[in-house]
């Protein structure tokens, strides 16, 4: 699945909240997320820019599939299939 070109770093965080993520904090031009899988505590850091680069997306997408145990592709699908 191609990822999007046009998503900004705020729509990511919501989309993620759907897998239990939440903005913790926020420094400067970053967003902290955390979520609690498998009884341990997870955090990811994404970039609150207008359009998050293809190369940040993806590997935010491939620590967050590893996390979860499944593949980047099916997170993929999951989040963004209308």
């Amino acid at each position: 699945m191609r990822l999007p070109r046009d998503l900004s770093g705020t729509e990511f965080a919501h989309l993620l909240r759907r897998y239990g993520y939440e903005v913790t904090r926020q420094t400067g031009s970053h967003l902290r997320l955390t979520s609690t899988i498998k009884g341990r505590e997870h955090h990811i850091t994404i970039p609150r820019h207008r359009v998050l680069k293809v190369g940040t997306l993806s590997s935010i997408l491939s620590d967050i599939a590893a996390r979860l145990e499944i593949e980047r592709e099916r997170l993929s699908e999951e989040l963004f299939q209308p």
